[in-house]
C-alpha cells in the first residue's frame, strides 16, 4: 500500500503511487483474494509491454503452473499495449484464460460463457486477418481447445484442475 483514503467501512483504501485505487490483497493461483498477510502468489505487474513471444511464453508459462488469472493479466497488457490490429486477438486469448479462471474456480456458467466468448473472438480476429498461426499459435486448435472445454465444463458444472486443463499455446505438451 502506498497511499490511502477511508472508504465507508473505515478500511484505507489501497492506493498506488499516482493515486489510483489499487487492490494490495495478496491472491491465490486464480486470482482469488486473500486476507491481508496471508501469503499468496506473486501478481503480474500491470501495463508491462512485452514482445508477442514474450508475451506467449509468459502466458503458457502461468497457465502451465495453474494461473489462467495471471495469465490474463498478461494478454490483457499485450491487448492493452499493441497494435491495433491485433487488439482482438490478444483481447480473445484473455478470455480464454478467464473462461479457464472461471471453470477453475466452480463458476460452470461464466466459464464456458468466457471461453466460448474468447473462442469466437480468436476465431474472428484469424478469419478477418487471415493469419490462423500468429505467434507460433495454432489458432485453430485453441478454438476447438475452448469450445470442448465449455462443454465439458457446461455438462460436468464442478470445478476443473487448471494445470491439467491448460491449453497449449504452441503445440502439444512436451
Amino acid at each position: 500500500m502506498n497511499d490511502a483514503s477511508e472508504t465507508g467501512a473505515g478500511r484505507a483504501r489501497d492506493r498506488d503511487t499516482e493515486g489510483r485505487a489499487r487492490n494490495a490483497r495478496p491472491r491465490d493461483g486464480l486470482g482469488r483474494p486473500l486476507p491481508y498477510g496471508a501469503p499468496g502468489v506473486a501478481r503480474q505487474p500491470e501495463g508491462v509491454v512485452r514482445t508477442p513471444q514474450d508475451t506467449v511464453g509468459e502466458a503458457q508459462a502461468l497457465l502451465d503452473a495453474g494461473q489462467p488469472f495471471h495469465a490474463h493479466e498478461v494478454f490483457e497488457d499485450a491487448w492493452k499495449s499493441g497494435p491495433d490490429k491485433e487488439r482482438a486477438l490478444w483481447r480473445g486469448l484473455a478470455q480464454l484464460a478467464v473462461g479457464l479462471t472461471h471453470a477453475a474456480r466452480g463458476n460452470a456458467t461464466g466459464g464456458a460463457r468466457l471461453l466460448r466468448r474468447g473462442a469466437a473472438a480468436v476465431e474472428g480476429w484469424a478469419a478477418e486477418t487471415g493469419e490462423h498461426r500468429p505467434y507460433g499459435m495454432e489458432v485453430a486448435r485453441l478454438v476447438a481447445w475452448a469450445r470442448e472445454s465449455a462443454s465439458v465444463v457446461e455438462r460436468e458444472a464442478a470445478a476443473v484442475d487448471a494445470q491439467a486443463w491448460a491449453p497449449r499455446l504452441l503445440g502439444e505438451r512436451r
